[in-house]
């Protein structure tokens, strides 16, 4: 809703100040002020502003000045958990955690016990493995599995029966049950964080060669010692 007489000043407005209006083209508390300044200088004395009108601008400046204190003290506070948030990070490293995902280290022909979760019973499981570029590597028949939580271990080998290099590989699970329908399969993966990464105000979890976010975290144990 446009405010009585403030049309007719704004041309004095830029005049009495210099140009008010910001330069993204959105008016600021200052420029407004300005403007109802302008306003007042230029009524006329024998037809003064109506007061209600006068009154009505005033909260509206009230207004802008409060929405602008709230924008700026958001701001403050998505800075202060984004530092919390680093600092609760930090917090991870020597650290073993369990996150959702499906990549893990192998080394030296050992690789961490690869985790999942079945949504009801299983008559039968299989675990596709691929190395990081999505190649085929070896499909692994786990057997029957109950509902929750389970993990198998992978030896290293290929389809072939050769031993598979170092580097970062994926899991996939598929299921089916009895009646050969298929059943919801959840992939995670564990490992000790060695460090963190920041990267456009989001934290990772550097574990071996890989990055897991923060959000994808289920859980966090002390690392077992040698």
């Amino acid at each position: 809703m446009a405010i009585s007489g403030v049309n007719q000043v704004a041309a004095n407005a830029g005049q009495s100040s210099g140009t008010t209006t910001s330069k993204n083209g959105v008016m600021g508390k200052d420029d407004f002020l300005h403007l109802l300044v302008a306003q007042l200088q230029a009524q006329d004395p024998l037809n003064p502003m109506d007061g209600t009108a006068f009154t009505a601008q005033l909260a509206q400046f009230s207004s802008l000045e409060q929405l602008q204190n709230i924008n700026t003290a958001l701001g403050t506070l998505s800075t202060s958990q984004s530092a919390q948030t680093n600092s609760q990070a930090v917090g991870y490293i020597g650290k073993t955690i369990v996150a959702q995902g499906n990549s893990f280290q192998h080394t030296h022909g050992q690789s961490d016990d690869l985790q999942y979760t079945l949504a009801q019973d299983a008559a039968g499981v299989y675990a596709t493995v691929s190395d990081s570029q999505g190649n085929f590597i070896r499909r692994i028949q786990v057997g029957a599995k109950s509902a929750g939580q389970q993990s198998f271990s992978w030896d290293g080998r290929d389809y072939l029966g050769g031993q598979a290099p170092d580097g970062v590989y994926t899991f996939s699970i598929s299921a089916v049950d009895k009646a050969g329908n298929s059943v919801n399969a959840t992939q995670f993966v564990n490992g000790e964080v060695t460090g963190v990464n920041f990267k456009n105000g989001t934290a990772y979890l550097v574990c071996g060669n890989r990055e897991i976010a923060m959000s994808d975290v289920s859980q966090v144990r002390t690392t077992p010692t040698n």
